[in-house]
């Protein structure tokens, strides 16, 4: 893997995006986004997603600058177009939202639809806490995961994101429906190593580790297995009701993971427990997790991100790990 310095890799996205048609305020966000999901070890919705996003304008399911557009405001909740935009600005767009109604409101909460793949989801889980709030947000998808008991795709792996400020580093949940998320099945694809555990089923119906074989059969295993595939049917429902927007038939009817439907919410945590309350709540609660007995000798108990920010500590030291063939398909866009 090659080491390259997070700046430069900015840099390089933010070049081929200009010549893209982003206006350069558009292009820095947007690569900085793509940059941060590497450095933070996220690699397969960074850099190894970075030729696709420019494939997805090309082909036209991207509208490079095409904003979004408010369609009805109720209560502490809006209602968004995206317009086909691009999928990143738009979510972050929408969790600015979000928390500048939960600074008037204590909470906000702003659907989006006919929007894009937002790529990294903790981008905008980040975002929240940054700005002191709690942040939830999730988003539907392709039909790429089976409703439990059944063969046929027809829920999407809709990835959810709950986030918790912390001074020192913040809490935060990442997570698909699917055991593993299809960007992660192509890194696991790619370097031909097994998965830790089965994470979905062969084109015969079998249980397998072979992230090669999942991704043809399209196949994945759901997180707690009914209880995921329930969970996403769920996240799907809410996201097309608030928005309007689209659902897993439209989005399958598509053939292409476009025209998404995604919530953001936003709590002013601090407002309404007070800054020292709410340090003392989350150091507490995982100083009580950090302190259980080890399961074994190498073992350690980790709260949810925690590895991320160890992960980007060391890249951003060393510089952000990118596949040399990748990297030199960025530098030739």
């Amino acid at each position: 893997m090659l080491r390259i310095p997070y700046d430069e890799m900015v840099g390089e996205f933010a070049r081929v995006l200009l010549k893209n048609g982003f206006s350069r305020e558009r292009a820095e966000l947007s690569a900085r986004l793509f940059a941060d999901a590497s450095r933070d070890g996220v690699y397969s919705h960074g850099a190894n997603r970075f030729a696709r996003h420019i494939e997805d304008i090309a082909g036209g399911r991207i509208v490079v600058d095409a904003e979004p557009e408010l369609v009805e405001t109720v209560g502490v909740v809006e209602r968004w177009d995206g317009r086909q935009g691009p999928g990143n600005l738009n979510a972050w767009f929408c969790m600015n939202r979000a928390i500048e109604a939960a600074r008037r409101s204590g909470i906000g909460c702003v659907a989006i639809r006919n929007t894009n793949h937002w790529l990294r989801p903790g981008n905008f889980g980040l975002q929240a806490a940054d700005a002191g709030c709690i942040g939830i947000c999730w988003s539907n998808t392709i039909n790429n995961l089976p409703a439990w008991g059944a063969k046929e795709a027809r829920l999407g792996n809709n990835p959810v994101v709950i986030a918790v400020p912390r001074d020192e580093g913040h809490v935060l949940l990442d997570m698909a429906m699917s055991q593993f998320s299809f960007g992660k099945l192509a890194v696991y694809a790619r370097s031909g190593e097994p998965l830790p555990v089965v994470g979905g089923y062969d084109e015969e119906g079998r249980p397998t580790r072979d992230a090669a074989a999942i991704a043809r059969s399209r196949r994945a295993m759901p997180i707690g297995y009914w209880k995921g595939a329930g969970l996403s049917m769920m996240l799907d429902l809410i996201a097309a009701l608030l928005s309007g927007g689209n659902a897993i038939q439209q989005i399958a009817a598509l053939g292409a993971e476009c025209m998404l439907s995604q919530v953001f919410i936003a709590i002013d945590v601090d407002r309404i427990v007070g800054h020292e309350n709410r340090n003392r709540v989350v150091h507490e609660i995982l100083e009580y997790a950090a302190g259980s007995e080890p399961a074994g000798p190498d073992e350690r108990v980790y709260f949810p991100g925690e590895r991320t920010l160890l992960t980007r500590a060391e890249n951003l030291a060393k510089g952000v790990p990118v596949d040399p063939e990748i990297w030199e398909g960025i530098l030739r866009l």
